[in-house]
């Protein structure tokens, strides 16, 4: 079967899993070991129309995240944006009953509240599907005590504040989770600075092979595909381990290659501005003199 499921309703999920009716029909907590999947593919995909939070261990399915495959043995927080297109690959052999907790909230709850558009703000929303979260054992208590109070809320008589409560639960995940994603970045030095390699590479290339020439100024976009990750993804990381953007090391690196066919060449500023996939000399000045305080010509002649 090759069917694409669209669940634009949290109530639309529960039914597909065989779950009771939510008790509230734009925020619920589920118990992952009672999910059941009604189809008998190897793999499964979907869209659906609401947030989602996710904490699993032994996942009978394989997610890939980023680059590596994740195994669920330990508890790992995977978090889906509205519309997002989800694809899983189902174990039917598997022995281990999987086990967490999935937090599913439709964006009708949020509006006219402070998180409507925070929530916008998590990168790891945005990159949701290159890189789950692995969590501590206290880190894990934290979350599930959140969750646990998100349910108990609205599982109470509901009055006029059991919203701002609840959306206050909610922020409080979201910042506990940027936390432990600033600690994971910074505990995994060495696959960072691989990544970094690859970013170096990939840019270099296309300095190298005069690829700009054809395709123009690479983007951010456009390097992220190459490397298979997302660009909130690679911009997180080169922050993080080098106090830069992704777009400022693509014109560092643009600036360094200007300065070499400057001093090295005979070939016009408009020449080389073409080189670098320029399609107005002017512009390549402008951005030159404001990168190194000098135009292309004084840079140049400084040689002389």
């Amino acid at each position: 079967m090759n069917q694409t499921f669209r669940f634009n309703s949290i109530s639309d999920f529960h039914s597909f899993c065989g779950l009771p009716k939510p008790e509230h029909p734009l925020i619920s907590l589920i118990d992952y070991s009672k999910v059941v999947y009604p189809i008998n593919d190897s793999e499964m995909k979907w869209i659906q129309n609401y947030y989602s939070v996710g904490l699993k261990r032994n996942v009978n399915a394989k997610f890939n995240y980023g680059q590596q495959p994740y195994d669920f043995d330990s508890g790992v927080l995977t978090f889906i944006s509205p519309l997002q297109f989800l694809r899983v690959e189902i174990n039917p052999d598997a022995v281990v009953e999987p086990t967490g907790w999935l937090l599913l909230i439709h964006p009708d709850f949020i509006w006219n509240t402070s998180l409507a558009k925070k929530i916008k703000s998590y990168d790891f929303f945005q990159y949701a599907v290159n890189e789950a979260l692995f969590l501590s054992d206290k880190e894990e208590k934290i979350i599930v005590d959140i969750l646990q109070n998100i349910e108990k809320e609205y599982q109470s008589n509901i009055d006029k504040f059991s919203q701002e409560l609840i959306i206050a639960q909610i922020e409080l995940l979201l910042i506990y989770s940027e936390r432990f994603y600033e600690r994971q970045f910074l505990t995994r030095k060495k696959s960072g600075h691989e990544l970094i390699s690859q970013f170096e590479e990939v840019l270099n290339r296309h300095f190298e092979n005069g690829d700009m020439l054809r395709n123009g100024i690479p983007t951010v976009t456009t390097i992220a595909e190459q490397m298979n990750i997302s660009p909130s993804y690679l911009g997180k990381l080169l922050r993080m381990h080098t106090q830069q953007t992704t777009q400022q090391h693509i014109q560092n690196r643009l600036i360094e290659f200007a300065k070499e066919r400057l001093s090295t060449t005979n070939m016009s500023v408009s020449e080389i501005a073409y080189e670098l996939g320029f399609e107005h000399p002017q512009s390549f000045s402008k951005l030159f003199k404001q990168k190194t305080n000098q135009s292309p010509l004084e840079f140049r002649q400084s040689f002389n």
